[in-house]
């Protein structure tokens, strides 16, 4: 390995693994598995529904993990899927998942709200700023990216 990690990116990982780990334990302590309150999450955060491929790519989770966590959360009557054009299906919530997401997923929205809420707009602002700027400019190295089968 040429370069080793940067003593910033040391700590922008070590935030990353802990924030992944805090919502990792408030889904246990909520009584979900990750994949599930990922589902639930992102559906919230959208109203009562959300197309299967925003879930995919805003959850961050594989295609299979986000499959097998639909398929279970509809055996138990939480979500149901529906058509939305050719090649894309809607998740939707049944009433029973519309009480459990706003027990779960829905606190956890409200803690993040109220976390954003008491902190400076000028520093949500900047935070969110930043945040998106390092997403642009790693979304540009990706793309340049090639594996070494393709050099």
């Amino acid at each position: 390995m040429k370069e080793s990690t940067s003593k910033t990116m040391k700590r922008f990982n070590y935030l990353l693994g802990e924030l992944g780990a805090v919502y990792h334990d408030m889904a246990l302590k909520l009584g979900l598995p990750d994949s599930a309150m990922n589902v639930l999450y992102t559906i919230c955060d959208q109203g009562e529904s959300c197309l299967l491929q925003n879930i995919c790519r805003w959850s961050g989770l594989s295609k299979q993990t986000i499959n097998s966590a639909i398929r279970k959360l509809e055996a138990e009557g939480i979500l149901y899927l529906e058509t939305a054009g050719s090649r894309n299906k809607n998740v939707c919530l049944t009433e029973k998942g519309l009480d459990l997401a706003e027990q779960t997923a829905g606190r956890v929205l409200q803690a993040e709200n109220e976390i954003f809420e008491s902190w400076p707009e000028e520093d949500v602002e900047k935070y969110l700023e930043l945040t998106e700027h390092f997403l642009r400019a790693l979304q540009e190295k990706a793309e340049r990216m090639k594996g070494k089968e393709q050099t």
